[in-house]
């Protein structure tokens, strides 16, 4: 039974790194052995964290189930940054969300592309909703933007003046997210689940349970994996902008990110498409927001200042995702070229003190 189901979700496999973690913190293997397995750990934990967000979807409806999907589909990644914040390790938090974007946008969006041009040619998605969602995305990042250009001329970058312009900005985006939901709710289809997916579907009680164990033990390994960054910063020598920027995320939505891949491969482009682009204006419009006003209450206030290099990376990758995708077609050689914008990205991140 364990071999079927390691078939079926070989992600699973990985749950032995989520019980060797604190393994390794009780008996003092070392911070870079506790970093790597609780790296690992949190990856199935994500996966059962989404698969159980869809059962509970699936059951209480497709407008609620789409309110769900928004608001816990990053669950993992947002448990990760929740305990950064905890420890002040703003410089992490702002560079997984600027990683999260950019993975969604150039690295999932490009393999999907690659690995679904190469099988099937030139791939069709539907352009209008793409076009509706690219438009988003660049007002999302724009409004990132507006606080890391004008905050020096307002004040000290720790003071209450561009703290507070930072939580204007974030209510502004809350909205727009909730407007943007709202508009998707009455003129998209609500996807009506079909009865093979109600009956596939964990119970709800089942699912809540499940969600809600896999979520402590995202807490727990989150914890362990922020304790330790500071440690392989220093090891390696490699910053947090690096960390944030590639690893969180990945981590946090490998599963989501392998589904992306898996859409193309089936010919599902549109389907391919949405999850990452939806996922990255989530990330803009939800996350980035919401962990302002969090992070205020938490008495670590992240203010929407970001990085130079941060904001030429996320105005490049929607430019080219746009470019990409305006045609609603695509094939391998778009896919290759958003990979390779990502690659120089990334190893300008690593490069970076």
């Amino acid at each position: 039974m364990v071999l079927r189901i390691l078939r079926q979700e070989p992600l699973y496999a990985l749950l032995l790194f989520a019980v060797l973690a604190p393994l390794a913190y009780a008996l003092h293997w070392g911070e870079s052995w506790v970093f790597l397995l609780s790296a690992f750990g949190v990856v199935p934990l994500a996966q059962i964290i989404g698969e159980t967000t869809e059962d509970l979807a699936v059951h209480v409806g497709p407008r609620w189930g789409g309110l769900i999907n928004a608001t816990l589909g990053n669950a993992a990644e947002l448990i990760i940054t929740l305990f950064a914040i905890q420890r002040g390790l703003l410089q992490l938090v702002k560079a997984s969300i600027t990683g999260s974007i950019l993975g969604n946008l150039l690295l999932v969006l490009g393999g999907a592309m690659l690995v679904g041009g190469l099988k099937h040619g030139t791939q069709r998605f539907d352009r209008r909703h793409v076009s509706n969602s690219a438009i988003l995305t660049v007002l999302a990042v724009l409004a990132m933007a507006i606080p890391s250009m004008v905050s020096s001329t307002i004040g000290d970058l720790e003071g209450r003046r561009v703290e507070g312009f930072s939580m204007g900005v974030a209510a502004v985006m809350l909205v727009l997210y909730g407007l943007h939901l709202l508009y998707n709710n009455q003129h998209s289809p609500p996807h009506e689940p079909s009865p093979e997916e109600v009956a596939h579907a964990r119970p709800i009680r089942q699912a809540l349970l499940i969600l809600a164990a896999a979520t402590v033990g995202v807490a727990g390994l989150s914890e362990l994996l922020v304790g330790s960054v500071e440690h392989v910063v220093h090891q390696f020598g490699v910053s947090e902008f690096f960390l944030g920027v590639i690893l969180i995320p990945i981590i946090g939505n490998v599963a989501e990110h392998l589904v992306a891949v898996q859409q193309a491969v089936r010919n599902a482009m549109d389907l391919s498409v949405e999850i990452a682009v939806a996922s990255s204006l989530q990330i803009a419009l939800f996350v980035a927001p919401a962990l302002v006003f969090i992070s205020w209450a938490m008495g670590h206030p992240l203010t929407l200042v970001f990085h130079p290099f941060e904001i030429i990376a996320l105005s490049s990758a929607v430019l080219v995702m746009a470019l990409a995708s305006m045609d609603g077609e695509s094939h391998w050689l778009e896919g290759a070229e958003l990979l390779a914008v990502y690659a120089i990205l990334a190893l300008a991140f690593f490069l970076l003190p």
